[in-house]
């Protein structure tokens, strides 16, 4: 390792531009001729449209045009997709109720696009928009997933008859049943994962540009994969030919899993430009993104743990109610069964499992991945389970877990996957010595004779990253493969630009990836240059979620360096008249080993291009691609432990320690993982302590602004104290496994254990606000 290379704390590069204020954000773009997007939306969760009248609103000052629904329907423009199939039990495909970009007969949700106004600014058409005359009749509307199936539920969809998208199972339910029946104790438990709202720092937004004399769209967005977001418009939207579609997301301020996704807004002010002749810019505000960007989470689920005589797990049975929202988003079926159900074995070996989960529409806004994407909710539950199995078979909760961990690997879970490698004892006594656990009854003493309750709880997660291989997912229903892409180029004086098809957006790409080159091939970081987020720039490639920009994106690269690699040896050698077995790269030269002769990096560069003297049939240029398709899942594991301090007369929870035990394989840049931890425990927290999506029996979102929405604060965070463990994953070149989402994953089991575990009362939900909280501590 050098002071730039693989395992070094090198600040990021691209910092400077993102504290100096000079990064480059959609909002930021301009065109010429631009003018601005404002969208009609429903003010009511179910209702029919009778009519739209815009002659009011095209009148107005600075107007451009109203364009409606029908408009978009008759131009061709198709419906919203879900790009993973899901079958359900009986064999029959998923119901996929149909989702205009604007609505054209129904609105099923509070924010459901009917019209778009285009204007010289944004407060014109903000004004003409109020002036858009929509004539409802106002349906029925039908908000938690448990109440939509019910008998006399309001129907939101003619595809799915009570509302029932999918009722799907995996693992063996005869299995399951006979181990709950055989054994010596069974915990139950009812488990509520509640609804999120992403929150990134930048709202979506979108800027349209169709040129008339090329025929030619270009479309600026906030996404995490713009080469999907192109495949997506073109194959099924019908916006625009590929090849006539140049998609860009520039600097990308977080997304969380919610920019994964094609919305509404991108498809309407690309067919809105060419039907206006303007290019058109449309940025969401915050009760506009509240509204309408894709939610996460929101489970219900009843859950029967099985253990033998010797609280061995022999089975476990899951039943799931997962609410999709009111249209079924790109990635929404995966998330409560290939991404969920398939991690219920965690760290443990459970011989017998069964899952069966529906999935439902709700007159709410869609659900669709969000940090984690269905492994916090496996993990949650789990976790949850297991801490009250051990209070209720009076066992310390750190060995009933020490008990049943997997040991020997690989190891098969009975839900399809395969764990390739790990040490879970490992991270668990990591954190039991970080956080003193045999110390904490003289803690919990100390704190009761301040009138204070004390409680500690421990989560141990696993989860799956690098969704792969691209065979395997698409016989499981995906639409697109999940390999990754990579192009190195080396320019003639030796500097190197490497286009990748990942995308940062605030995950540091343009540090870690530069580490790599400056490791293989000895150049300083800031000769090398990160490119991405361009898709007339960079070959296709897949994005960046589910933690796979280091597992997938840089293994691609990796194989590119091979190629580059191998090539500047040839060249050197035959430069050099030396055997091409003897060169090395060592300090960005390429050396003869054993002897003084060596060529610098740059000069190898040059003749590569110059071509005077290479070696016969060889081809001038020193740049090569790579796709890589991944062979499995990598599978990062880890122990949280939450200690917390309850006040019984006000509920107010305080977190006085919080450590993470994480095994992430092989790691880049320290400083960069912890600081993803930290992240990632910080959401975990925020929904644990203070976030929930509301709703109100009409469907009006109650959680529209940050007077309502409770985000985490500072104040309400400790400093956290992480370690790290490694078994290096042996599915990809550079041992990695991913850190992105695994904060998020493990924090929220070990702060509801931690606080039921103060208060003595197991009956918590998140949020886990005071209110609640001090109603259960005095119960």
């Amino acid at each position: 390792m050098g002071v730039e290379g693989i395992g070094a704390r090198v600040a990021r590069k691209e910092d400077k531009r993102f504290l100096t204020g000079k990064g480059r954000y959609t909002d930021d773009m301009t065109a010429p001729g631009m003018r601005y997007a404002f969208f009609v939306r429903s003010p009511h969760a179910h209702a029919k449209i009778k009519s739209i009248d815009v002659s009011e609103a095209k009148a107005m000052p600075g107007v451009i045009d109203v364009l409606t629904g029908k408009q978009l329907l008759d131009d061709g423009i198709g419906n919203i997709i879900c790009g993973w199939m899901i079958h359900s039990k009986d064999g029959s495909p998923m119901k996929m109720g149909a989702w205009r970009p604007l609505a054209v007969d129904t609105v099923r949700y509070v924010g459901d696009a009917v019209a778009i106004v285009v204007a010289d600014s944004v407060g014109e058409a903000r004004d003409a928009a109020e002036q858009v005359s929509v004539d409802y009749e106002v349906l029925d509307a039908v908000i938690e997933a448990v109440d939509a199936l019910k008998p006399g539920a309001p129907q939101l969809h003619p595809e799915a008859p009570h509302n029932q998208i999918f009722d799907w199972e995996i693992g063996d339910s005869a299995a399951a049943d006979a181990a709950i029946a055989r054994a010596a104790h069974v915990t139950e438990i009812r488990i509520v994962n509640n609804r999120l709202s992403p929150n990134p720092m930048e709202p979506r937004a979108t800027l349209g540009i169709y040129d008339e004399s090329e025929d030619h769209y270009t479309c600026y967005t906030t996404s995490q994969n713009p080469h999907v977001a192109r495949l997506v418009m073109s194959a099924f939207y019908n916006v625009a030919p590929e090849n006539k579609l140049r998609v860009i997301a520039p600097d990308v301020g977080g997304g969380f899993g919610s920019k994964i996704y094609i919305y509404p807004e991108e498809i309407v002010c690309l067919w809105a430009s060419k039907k206006t002749g303007v290019p058109v810019k449309w940025t969401s505000d915050r009760t506009e993104a509240f509204l309408t960007d894709a939610h996460g989470r929101d489970h219900v689920s009843t859950v029967k743990m099985a253990f033998d005589a010797n609280n061995n797990i022999i089975g476990l049975k899951v039943d799931t109610i997962a609410n999709l929202g009111a249209y079924m988003s790109l990635f929404s079926s995966s998330v409560p069964t290939y991404l969920y159900a398939t991690l219920l074995s965690g760290q443990y070996a459970i011989p017998a499992i069964h899952c069966n989960v529906r999935t439902v529409y709700t007159n709410t806004v869609p659900v669709d991945a969000y940090r984690g994407a269905g492994r916090p909710e496996a993990t949650y539950l789990l976790e949850r389970t297991v801490e009250t199995a051990a209070r209720e078979l009076g066992v310390s909760p750190a060995e009933l877990r020490r008990q049943n961990f997997v040991r020997t690997f690989p190891y098969q879970t009975p839900v399809i996957m395969n764990y390739d490698a790990g040490d879970y004892e490992a991270s668990l006594n990591a954190a039991m010595t970080a956080i003193d656990w045999n110390g904490f009854p003289a803690r919990k003493a100390e704190s009761k004779a301040r009138g204070k309750l004390r409680g500690i709880g421990m989560s141990c997660y696993i989860e799956a990253c690098g969704i792969a291989p691209s065979a395997a997912v698409g016989s499981l229903g995906a639409g697109v493969g999940l390999w990754e892409s990579a192009e190195v180029r080396v320019n003639a004086v030796g500097t190197i630009e490497v286009l990748t098809g990942s995308h940062s957006h605030g995950q540091g790409h343009e540090t870690t990836f530069a580490q790599l080159v400056a490791e293989r091939l000895g150049v300083p970081i800031e000769n090398v240059n990160i490119v991405h987020g361009d898709t007339d720039k960079v070959q296709m490639g897949m994005g960046t979620y589910g933690s796979r920009s280091g597992a997938v994106g840089m293994s691609a690269i990796v194989k590119a360096i091979d190629k580059v690699e191998a090539k500047a040896k040839k060249i050197a050698a035959h430069l050099m008249e030396a055997d091409e077995s003897d060169i090395v790269i060592e300090n960005g030269e390429l050396v003869v080993a054993g002897t003084d002769k060596k060529l610098p990096w740059f000069q190898v560069a040059l003749a590569a291009y110059t071509a005077h003297n290479l070696p016969a049939g060889m081809e001038p240029g020193l740049k090569e691609s790579a796709f890589y398709d991944p062979s499995n899942f990598t599978f990062p594991a880890g122990c949280y432990i939450a200690e917390v301090e309850v006040d019984p007369e006000t509920g107010k929870t305080e977190i006085c320690r919080f450590v993470a035990a994480d095994d992430f394989g092989n790691i880049i840049n320290p400083m960069i993982v912890e600081g993803q931890v930290h992240g990632g425990i910080a959401q975990g927290i925020g929904q644990a302590l203070l976030e929930g999506v509301r709703y109100d029996e009409n469907g009006q979102l109650l959680t529209a602004s940050y007077m309502d929405y409770a985000m985490p604060r500072a104040d309400d965070l400790p400093s956290f104290e992480v370690s790290h463990q490694c078994t290096p994953c042996p599915g990809n070149p550079l041992g990695i496994k991913g850190c992105g989402e695994a904060g998020a994953i493990g924090s929220p089991p070990a702060l509801i254990n931690a606080i039921t575990d103060a208060i003595g009362n197991n009956k918590l939900d998140m949020p886990a606000t005071p209110e609640k909280v001090w109603a259960l501590a005095n119960a």
